[in-house]
Parts: C-alpha cells; sequence; structure tokens
C-alpha cells in the first residue's frame, strides 16, 4: 500500500517562497477537503481529499487518516474513484463505500476487502448502535415507463410526462427512486435484506441533496427513521413538507412522526442516550428559506419543544454534545458562520432558551461539524483566502486550531488578498455588512476597476466561503476590487433582514447593491468609470435587471443561469414552491403579482445599453437556460456586445473540470475586454 505523508504543520512555519496572486491553475491544484469520521480509537480523523487532474479534466478523491492533536497524515487508500461514507463497522475497522459497494479495512487502509455483492448503487451506509443491522440506500424501479411498454424501440430517445415534477435540477424522472433498505449483518455477511419503502414512488436520501444524514436507527436499534416527501405531482412541485417517518423493524408499520409539522423537517439525530430526537424544521410549507429551527422530541413520551424559536436567526446544522446535555450549532452571523452552543436543563418542559452562546469568533467560517471528541469538537474551516481544512475547536474557549494542512504548501506560495468590513447605509437608512476584497499587490495610489458580486439564492448568505468557481482571491488576483453587500434577503443579520427580500425580488435588494456601489466608487482608489457586475441564479437575475436600472454605473455584466422573463421562468420551473412564494404565485392570477410588473428584468429592456456575457448549463431545470437565451436574443437584435456560452452536460453549477476552466478563462476574457 502507497502511504503519502504530508506534515501537519501551519504556513507560518513553512519555509519563506516567493508569493505570487492566485492563478486559475492553481486555484484548480488544491487539494478539496471534506471530513469523513473519527476513528474506532478516538484519536485519528479520516478525511477525504479531491484532486483534479487538469490534463485529464478528472477529479480523483482518496481518504487519508491524522491524529487529532497533530502529527502526520497517512493516505488509506489509492485507488483510482471515490471512497466516501466513512463509518465504524462492529468489528471496529473503518467502513466505506467505494464504486457503489460497501468496503471494510484496516485504519491505515490495508486488508480492505468488499462486503456487498451483486447489484451495486448503494449511496449511503450506517450500523445500527448493537451493530447486528445495517441501513443503506438504493436506487430502485418503481414505476413503468415508456421503455417498459414498448421494449422494441430500443433506438428511441424520449421523455414522456403526465404530471408535473418531470424533472428536478439536472435530472428527468426515469421511474427510480432512492429507498431505504435494511439488512441483518454479522461478521461481514448481509442476509434478509428489505426495501422498507417497497413499492412507495417516493425518495430517500431526497433528491437531489440528501444523503447518509436523511436516515438513521434508533437507540435500540429496533426502527429507522427516515426523511420523505410522500408527494408526488402537482403536490410534490408545489410542496416543501417533508417529514420523519419510523419504520418498526419488526412489525414492518411505517408512523408519521411529524404530522403536524407543514414545513421542511430533515437531519434528525438521536441523543447519546437514544431518549431524545432532535432535528431542523421549517414552520412553512412552500418556503424553501423559512428559518431553520431545532425541535427536540422525546420518543417515548409525549414532549416536543422547539428550542431556538426565541433566536433571530436560521439554523445551518447541529449535533449532540457527547453526554448529550448541549446542542452545538452552526449559523450564519455578520458575514461569517460561526459554532453556537445551548445548554440544555434535565428537563426540557417549558424550556425556552434566550440566551446562545458564541464559541467561534473571528474572520472565517465554521462550515460542518463532524464529532465530539473530549472537549474539541472536528470541524471544517473556511475562509475567502482559504480552501476547506479540518480544525479542532476547544468547546470552552472558542480556539481554532489545524488538524489537517493539505493546502498549506500551495497557499505558501501565493498571495493573499486583503478582505475589509465596511458597514454602509442604505437607502432606507439601515446599516449592511460589505465586504470589500483587494488585489493582492494592493496600492492606494492607483486606481482599480471594481466587481459588484450578486449573491444567488436569493436567500443564501455570504459568508467567508471559499468557492471553487465565484471566488473573490481568483477575483482580485486579476486585479479587480471586489464589492460584496450583504443585501436585502441574506441570513445573518435577523429574520426580518432575512425575509424582505420575498415578494420585492426587484425592489430593497437591488437599492442596496446600488448604494453598496455608489459609497465604494467614492474612493480615491477605485475608477469608477470601470465597474461591473456579475452574478449566479438570483445574483444572474440580478445583473439582468441591474442592466435596465443601473443609470450608467456599470461598464459591463456578467450573468450565469440567471431569471430573465419571470412569465417563462414561472412556466418552465420544476420547483413551483419557489416562484409561488417568492414572485407570489401564478401571473395569470387576477389581479397578477406586483413581481411580474415591477421586478422583472424584461421589462426594463428598453433601457438595456450594456455588454453582457450570458453563460448557462443546458441541464439547469431550476433556471432553465432557455432564459438566458432569451436574454442574448435581446442583446444581439438591440445590437449589444454580447457573448452566450451554453454547457451541453451542465445543469444549474458548471462541474466538470475543463467546463469549469473554460468557464473561468472566458469570465476574464470578457472582463478584460469590456473592463
Amino acid at each position: 500500500m502507497k502511504n503519502i505523508i504530508h506534515l501537519a504543520l501551519g504556513v507560518a512555519l513553512l519555509p519563506a517562497a516567493a508569493q505570487t496572486p492566485l492563478t486559475i491553475e492553481q486555484l484548480w491544484s488544491l487539494g478539496r477537503v471534506t471530513a469523513e469520521t473519527v476513528s474506532a480509537d478516538r484519536k485519528h480523523v479520516v478525511y477525504g481529499v479531491t484532486y483534479t487532474d487538469l490534463k485529464a479534466g478528472k477529479n480523483e478523491r482518496n481518504l487519508y487518516a491524522v491524529p487529532i492533536d497533530g502529527g502526520a497524515a497517512v493516505q488509506l487508500t489509492t485507488t483510482e474513484g471515490t471512497e466516501s461514507n466513512v463509518v465504524v463497522t462492529p468489528s471496529g475497522k473503518m467502513g466505506y463505500l467505494y464504486n457503489g459497494h460497501f468496503w471494510e479495512a484496516d485504519w491505515d487502509g490495508k486488508n480492505a476487502r468488499q462486503i456487498t455483492r451483486g447489484e451495486g448503487g448503494i449511496t449511503a451506509w450506517k450500523f445500527s448502535p448493537d451493530g447486528k443491522y445495517v441501513a443503506f440506500s438504493r436506487e430502485v424501479k418503481v414505476d413503468a415507463t415508456w421503455k417498459d411498454r414498448y421494449p422494441d424501440l430500443t433506438e428511441a430517445k424520449a421523455y414522456v410526462a403526465d404530471d408535473l415534477m418531470y424533472r428536478h435540477w439536472d435530472q428527468w424522472k426515469d421511474g427510480r427512486y432512492n429507498h431505504v433498505f435494511v439488512a441483518s449483518y454479522y461478521q461481514g455477511e448481509i442476509t434478509d435484506e428489505r426495501d422498507i419503502m417497497a413499492g412507495e414512488p417516493y425518495d430517500c436520501p431526497q433528491r437531489p441533496f440528501g444523503g447518509a444524514d436523511d436516515f438513521l436507527f434508533t437507540g435500540d436499534a429496533s426502527a429507522i427513521i427516515y426523511v420523505c416527501k410522500k408527494k408526488s405531482g402537482k403536490d410534490y412541485a408545489i410542496s416543501t413538507n417533508t417529514s420523519l417517518y419510523y419504520y418498526g423493524i419488526a412489525t414492518g408499520k411505517t408512523e408519521n412522526l411529524t404530522p403536524n409539522l407543514p414545513g421542511y423537517d430533515v437531519a434528525p439525530a438521536l441523543s447519546p442516550n437514544g431518549m431524545m430526537l432532535a432535528w431542523l424544521s421549517m414552520a412553512r410549507d412552500g418556503y424553501e428559506s423559512d428559518k431553520n429551527n431545532i425541535i427536540i422530541k422525546d420518543l417515548y413520551g409525549n414532549g416536543q419543544w422547539n428550542i431556538t424559536k426565541n433566536w433571530d436567526e436560521t439554523i445551518d446544522a447541529f449535533r449532540w454534545s457527547s453526554d448529550g446535555k448541549k446542542i452545538y450549532f452552526t449559523a450564519p452571523v455578520q458575514g461569517a458562520q460561526h459554532l453556537f452552543e445551548i445548554a440544555l436543563p434535565a428537563n426540557l418542559n417549558g424550556f425556552a432558551p434566550s440566551s446562545f452562546r458564541q464559541i467561534t469568533q473571528g474572520r472565517f467560517d465554521v462550515v460542518s461539524l463532524l464529532d465530539q471528541v473530549d472537549n474539541w469538537m472536528i470541524a471544517v474551516k473556511t475562509d475567502m483566502n482559504r480552501a476547506a481544512e479540518v480544525v479542532r475547536i476547544d468547546l470552552t474557549t472558542g480556539a481554532v486550531l489545524p488538524v489537517t494542512s493539505v493546502n498549506d504548501e500551495a497557499y505558501s506560495r501565493i498571495k493573499p488578498s486583503r478582505i475589509d468590513e465596511v458597514w454602509i447605509t442604505t437607502t432606507d437608512k439601515k446599516k449592511m455588512l460589505t465586504y470589500v476584497i483587494y488585489p493582492p499587490d494592493f496600492d492606494s495610489n492607483k486606481k482599480y476597476p471594481a466587481l459588484l458580486y450578486c449573491q444567488g439564492g436569493p436567500q443564501s448568505p455570504i459568508t467567508q466561503f471559499y468557492s471553487f468557481r465565484w471566488n473573490f482571491q481568483l477575483m482580485a488576483a486579476h486585479g479587480y476590487i471586489v464589492i460584496a453587500p450583504s443585501r436585502r434577503g441574506m441570513p445573518g443579520f435577523g429574520v426580518a433582514w432575512n425575509e424582505q427580500i420575498s415578494g420585492d425580488w426587484g425592489g430593497q435588494a437591488m437599492h442596496d447593491y446600488l448604494s453598496a456601489v455608489d459609497s465604494i466608487t467614492k474612493w480615491r482608489f477605485v475608477d469608477k468609470s470601470r465597474v461591473g457586475a456579475i452574478g449566479a441564479s438570483f445574483g444572474g437575475y440580478s445583473a439582468y435587471l441591474l442592466a435596465g436600472i443601473h443609470q450608467g454605473r456599470f461598464k459591463t455584466f456578467i450573468a450565469h443561469n440567471g431569471v430573465f422573463n419571470l412569465k417563462s421562468m414561472y412556466n418552465a420551473t420544476e420547483e413551483i414552491w419557489f416562484t409561488n412564494h417568492d414572485l407570489g404565485g401564478a401571473w395569470w392570477k387576477s389581479p397578477p403579482p406586483q413581481s411580474y410588473e415591477t421586478a422583472d428584468p424584461m421589462n426594463y429592456v428598453n433601457n438595456w445599453n450594456t455588454p453582457m456575457l450570458l453563460t448557462a448549463g443546458q441541464r439547469d431545470y431550476r433556471i432553465p437556460y432557455v432564459q438566458s437565451l432569451e436574454a442574448f436574443q435581446v442583446l444581439q437584435l438591440k445590437g449589444i456586445k454580447s457573448r452566450l456560452i451554453v454547457f451541453p452536460e451542465e445543469g444549474h453549477w458548471i462541474l466538470r473540470p475543463h467546463n469549469s476552466i473554460l468557464w473561468q478563462r472566458e469570465f476574464y476574457r470578457w472582463l478584460k475586454e469590456t473592463l
């Protein structure tokens, strides 16, 4: 077995190296780190790293282990492909998924052997607490399609739909659904496999973003709790109401644990003693960006408590403390995402905390929570100058110490960007946080072009995230000052700030963008005559709308997968709950929602006069790529310099390495031409 050693050192301890601004190729050479599990002896963290072969345009992911308290990291797998979903097996070994099957190995990666055989396609895997059962997910055929009706038409290619939700994000329905299975397990042998959702035309894990967090065993291993939205067709397309279901392994019976909760219920997690179930819950059906609360339910009694109802913000993720006396969670807070704590009393009756302890502070994001080891939380950390690495957080002091150092050597050669926090007064006299990211060789005696970054969502926060495509460090490295406002609609500044954008896409959020640009372009080192606006999804919509109202502020626009025509968006998008809530419903209502009059970019094209680059994924069914075609056609017919790039195999995001690099090269070529 080949072992590769990485020294777990901080950047400051590395030998001095000549630093240069980040390049596209350097960005794509970085390792992409994800935390997997803590080893059975509780002394090591197992994590995955994905590297991109730029020549071949392929990604390769392998597993590594590193001591929690510092030391050398060891590569555990070298097989071509992706190893993931690492768990501790009943025998104390390392289990993981590879090529759709479950494997078991020693914790140094040796003696790997394949456990499951036959039909593959397993996407998530969990053991029961007593080690007697396994639960896993697999795609199964439930609905018949035209291929079943006409098996002789082997060369035909078509999609047939009789109801809504016939496609989702980047896939057409093909009669297959994700189902959860349970089976007996003994010394690597699996028997009595059973589909606990047999015949049901529903998904668990949910599509498209569900995973291992969507199901678990109860503490006594008598049941499985899983997340599912048991709706079909139009009912599915207009609802966000997922429920938690309780499946008794002995009885085979299923019960809805959350029949009176109409919103989005996900991420179930058991307390260490197995008595209490906690999960994330949104209150309103049809509102995908509603406030996330943490609900706790007594599985063996009648109590149920919303422990964050007095928290004026939304929860991103949570986990129980190892003794069950606390809940740790991450949440956006004023331009970053941090770790918080709720202390739980012995008796939850009447408990509604009004105070929450913030554990971490600083200009970085705590992205995910892996596990608690003694007084340390093992988590993942990012900032705008650094990609994800695994860290340990002192739960008393909030001190953050590195565990992995995958990209330290690379960053020792990359010159970081200065990042400022600026508070800007908006048109309605509120204070808005705006990040300003500077070129790494910034000289205040020079003048720089600027880019207004328009965030997607629309209710996604700008925090200290690190993107491998919309990368602020890379934009700044190309000589641009980046302006990134936390405009209305972003979490981290209270529920009211977050919710204001619903039904008002073209209103205060656009004023917020213009306020940020007007304020920062007054600075002497910003070239007011060379400002561009860029964004994807709702950010692309923002570019389209700003193009009609900017009154000469911008010299160029870039819109990726943006909404251009609200009526055709409503007619073609798949998640109708989103347009129902955010736009106010169907455009044919009487009277029609105001959004279609005041917030539709198409209504402002008479004012368009500025160059624009448009990019789109042809398999984007969330914001169909025809939106980009419509906008491009208008630009061309009006004689405005414009360019259209369509990626036939991509969806809402450009994910394939060569496609992503092409997108970035065209992005900067356009800016060089127009800005």
